[in-house]
């Protein structure tokens, strides 16, 4: 497209791995860069690639990158719960900025894992940090979990006895729980046909699930992981920056698992998508951009 942003590419090397990034627009001019935190952990950037428009509509440049284990990144699937951090995404973060020289003026957002990652990263008060995003994130498993039984009731009930079985029986790699799992994420991951950036993630976990399975779980809603446990509730008042909240209607991430953020950020506002669920990027596409960069542009 003419007068479309330049897009460039790379790798950032980290502890003798790589983390791959993509640039849209010039990081040397313009607005503060805006870092986009895809979700998982265990996805790739693909299906967030549309937070990108915001480089043309409005002159801000946007990161995207896969997380060390994903994408075009280096792929460690010998390393075990040890290895697969929030502190090694954190120095994974902190490190990309510091290599694209962005560290003393940037952006966040964060979609699901990754708005956790944000609000981890929000909650150490980095310098160059200006606002935060959080997309579609719970701001505990624990209320993600108990969100989720609470969505699993209202599956056909044929659905949930075969999810039951299965995870039961530990047999969650059967095609049987891998098509009652999608009704599901129709009803509350996309609601939309599935475009295909948002299928090219879900094909990368499933030819290499080393960090989902290690870090979540067989799905989105059996979580028996290493953040099972997972919880930032009590550290939320340490954020000092802009916050703006975002989910869908629909969402797999409940009021109940995003409310503490809108509660308990001091600078704080949530905007809830009516025709979402957890994709409002991709769902209603056009009025989330344009959400995202009203916000940015008062910061």
């Amino acid at each position: 497209m003419s007068g479309a942003p330049a897009v460039t590419e790379g790798y950032a090397p980290f502890r003798g791995h790589r983390t791959w990034y993509r640039v849209t627009g010039p990081l040397d001019s313009g607005p503060a860069p805006l870092v986009v935190l895809h979700g998982g952990p265990g996805c790739t950037h693909d299906y967030v690639l549309s937070f990108a428009d915001l480089a043309a509509s409005t002159g801000r440049p946007v990161v995207h990158y896969d997380q060390l284990g994903n994408g075009r990144s280096t792929h460690l699937p010998d390393r075990g719960a040890d290895f697969w951090t929030v502190g090694l995404f954190l120095a994974e973060l902190d490190n990309l900025l510091g290599h694209l020289g962005i560290a003393d003026g940037y952006h966040l957002l964060g979609q699901s894992w990754g708005g956790m990652l944000g609000a981890e990263h929000a909650v150490l008060r980095p310098a160059g940090l200006r606002s935060l995003v959080i997309a579609n994130s719970p701001a505990s498993m624990p209320l993600w979990l108990a969100a989720a039984a609470g969505l699993r009731l209202d599956l056909p009930p044929e659905v949930e006895a075969t999810l039951r079985e299965h995870e039961d029986r530990e047999t969650t790699g059967s095609p049987e729980y891998a098509a009652a799992m999608r009704v599901f994420y129709d009803r509350h991951v996309c609601r939309i046909p599935w475009p295909d950036e948002v299928a090219r993630t879900f094909a990368a976990i499933d030819a290499d699930p080393t960090v989902y399975h290690t870090m979540n779980g067989p799905s989105e809603f059996h979580v028996v992981g290493t953040l099972r446990n997972w919880s930032i509730i009590d550290r939320l008042d340490r954020i000092e920056v802009p916050v703006l909240v975002l989910s869908g209607r629909y969402d797999e991430a409940a009021p109940a698992a995003v409310r503490p953020y809108a509660e308990r950020i001091p600078d704080a506002r949530w905007r809830i998508f009516e025709e979402s669920s957890h994709m409002p990027h991709v769902e209603e596409r056009e009025a989330c951009l344009a959400e995202v960069a009203a916000f940015l542009a008062s910061r």
